[in-house]
């Protein structure tokens, strides 16, 4: 992906924010991004927990907002996946912080103005004691079209759990669990997943929150009705679930000195995965809000026949104290995952602490990492220096149709203030390049 000098930050929003477990939260649409995200309501309490759609068009640099949901709930769990139909519409999905269960719908209209008209809004119950959250959408065109929507909590589990649908969402029926934990505890796997867009829907996942465990990494695949590990094995049917974690292949093994949590997710030329997570080092025994003080970035890749681990970068500390493994997060490239963004608050290379010059505050910046040799040692370029704000959870919008041309490449981040989930303000800012650009990547105040 090339970058240019010329091309600066713009302001899509003033006030949003997002999580790193749906997907996707953002789509390239020719040249249209449409962006999913939950508003603070921090400048304007009218907007606080309304879930957004914002739709940039970069040949005209005009953004608009669209309103899916008013005063929804203030938790950036909530954030909408996002699904473009093959009848181009537009196909949302979002859902509560464990707090109810049921998810929400809505489709665009397919009118002259399309995704700023929706239908009402529709209810999907899996059952009462669902308690739901998150949403993860793919359609699968070699099974007639099937939607998958991964998410979790099936009958009060806090287990990975599934929905599909036959009729491009309209309606849905229920899957059921597809990774267990047997635990006296409710540990709940977290899931990143990347799909071919065809057959096929990779998924990356943990034992369960790093809070709670000592997680390792584990990779699957699913493909018509099976499960698989990385080797092709075959483990199960999608409807009958994993009994256990480690039933999949193990990327990385973790302990109580190094703890995992998944970051991002993409599929390389090969169609094979390429991962990105995270590790908290050297906090065992610590309570929360003491540990987290050093995060690092790992990068993982699988050649067809085992995987490959490197570190990647410092990530810096715990974004905020009730979390000792929130990072800033990391975005790879889908077009070239040997371009990777990350935010953190220190050096990539050394580790030593980002202090601004702006402001004498230690703050997250940005950084676009560059690999020669399939991962094993990378360059740093600074993508935001200096800043008065923190740059967070960077995302790649995702394209709605690889075989059209793709003139503009967008990456999209959140600006601002963040000390919880349910406590943020923070602008929804993006760089974006026309692809017929080759200078070399600039740098951002």
């Amino acid at each position: 992906m090339s970058t240019d000098n010329t091309s600066k930050t713009i302001i899509l929003s003033n006030d949003g924010g997002w999580c790193w477990f749906e997907s996707p939260g953002a789509l390239q649409h020719g040249s249209l991004i449409l962006i999913g995200s939950v508003a603070s309501g921090g400048n304007n309490e009218n907007r606080r927990g309304n879930i957004e759609l914002h739709i940039h068009d970069c040949s005209s640099q005009i953004t608009e907002r669209v309103i899916l949901h008013e005063q929804f709930e203030l938790d950036d769990h909530n954030g909408p996946a996002l699904l473009m139909r093959p009848d181009n519409r537009l196909l949302v999905l979002y859902a509560k912080h464990n707090t109810e269960s049921h998810n929400y719908l809505r489709i665009s209209l397919d009118d002259t103005t399309p995704f700023r008209e929706f239908t009402p809004v529709q209810l999907y119950t899996p059952s009462l004691t669902t308690e739901l959250t998150y949403a993860n959408l793919f359609l699968l065109p070699d099974e007639s079209n099937r939607i998958y929507n991964f998410f979790r909590g099936l009958d009060g589990s806090f287990k990975p759990s599934y929905l599909y649908s036959d009729d491009l969402g309209t309606t849905w029926h229920n899957g059921n669990i597809y990774i267990n934990v047997p635990s006296t505890q409710k540990h709940r796997p977290y899931v990143r997943f990347i799909s071919n867009e065809r057959d096929t829907i990779h998924m990356v996942y943990t034992e369960g929150h790093p809070r709670d465990y000592d997680n390792s990494l584990y990779h699957i695949y699913y493909r018509a009705g099976q499960l698989y590990r990385s080797d092709g094995i075959k483990l199960c049917s999608l409807k009958v679930g994993l009994d256990s974690p480690d039933q999949g292949t193990q990327i990385y093994q973790g302990d109580a000195q190094h703890v995992t949590w998944i970051v991002d997710l993409v599929l390389d030329h090969n169609d094979y995965p390429v991962s990105i997570y995270s590790v908290q080092y050297n906090s065992e025994g610590l309570p929360v809000g003491q540990g987290g003080d050093d995060l690092r970035y790992r990068y993982a890749r699988w050649d067809g026949s085992m995987w490959h681990n490197y570190p990647l970068a410092y990530a810096g500390c715990r974004l905020y104290g009730g979390e000792d493994d929130y990072s800033g997060l990391a975005a790879i490239e889908p077009d070239d995952p040997s371009i990777v963004y990350i935010s953190t608050n220190s050096d990539p290379v050394n580790g030593n602490p980002l202090i601004s010059h702006s402001d004498e505050q230690r703050h997250y910046e940005l950084f676009c990492g560059k690999t020669n040799d399939e991962g094993q040692t990378w360059t740093w370029t600074a993508l935001t220096s200096n800043s008065t704000k923190d740059n967070l959870r960077p995302m790649r919008p995702k394209r709605t149709n690889k075989k059209n041309s793709n003139q503009y490449r967008t990456l999209v981040w959140l600006r601002g203030r963040y000390l919880s989930y349910t406590d943020y303000l923070q602008e929804i800012v993006a760089r974006i390049w026309e692809t017929n650009n080759n200078e070399k990547d600039g740098e951002d105040k």
